[in-house]
């Protein structure tokens, strides 16, 4: 792909990130469904929920952001979950390469909960969707799935708004940087592709074509 092209999908992107943006409430909680499945946006999530709480004069808006992105967060999850499932092991392999397989399996078999939570705490590169795929071919208890997933972004996100409202004016400034500018173009450059990708192995996954 031409850096044009690049070019243009991450102003595409960067510009449907401020979209999200301006719908508040229903926009973080609508982009984490899509953040959760298989839009691969890294720290779109959260710069959307630091860009909002940062924005905010109510001081308490916060807490909607956290809840509204956590509750988003668990129902992209669910679609995934679904997909995984009917698949099974097998079907994974067509998201995720065997040797990464392997690894995740060996850890979900002997600490499954810990590797689910720490996916849901831990910023990319850290493989959130890889680790809620592998979990869930493996039929790792729904109930416990999403409560930990459910739990997990509560404090993520709970922590990032508080230094949000802490650094606020710092953040915005920086988020409104050139510099900042275009390390989120090519974050979104890498994000648009890589989610065309995943959205395409669905749609050619035995599942679908079902």
């Amino acid at each position: 792909m031409k850096i044009l092209n690049i070019l243009t999908i991450a102003g595409s992107s960067l510009s449907l990130l401020r979209f999200f943006r301006r719908l508040g409430v229903f926009g973080i909680f609508l982009f984490s469904v899509l953040d959760s499945s298989f839009l691969v946006l890294p720290f779109g999530n959260d710069l959307l929920l630091i860009g909002l709480t940062s924005s905010d004069r109510n001081g308490f808006g916060w807490i909607a952001y956290v809840l509204a992105a956590s509750v988003g967060s668990v129902i992209g999850v669910l679609f995934v979950d679904w997909l995984a499932r009917k698949g099974g092991e097998k079907g994974l392999e067509r998201f995720v390469s065997r040797q990464k397989v392997e690894q995740l399996k060996q850890k979900i078999d002997n600490q499954a909960g810990i590797t689910v939570l720490l996916a849901t705490l831990i910023p990319p590169p850290f493989p959130f969707t890889a680790v809620i795929m592998t979990a869930s071919a493996l039929q790792y208890p729904r109930s416990k799935l999403f409560g930990i997933v459910f739990g997990g972004r509560i404090v993520r996100y709970t922590i990032e708004a508080i230094l949000a409202l802490y650094f606020g004016r710092k953040l915005i400034r920086y988020i409104n940087s050139e510099v900042f500018v275009y390390v989120v173009y090519g974050l979104m450059a890498v994000a648009a592709v890589a989610s065309v990708l995943s959205i395409l192995k669905w749609r050619s996954s035995p599942v679908q074509q079902a």
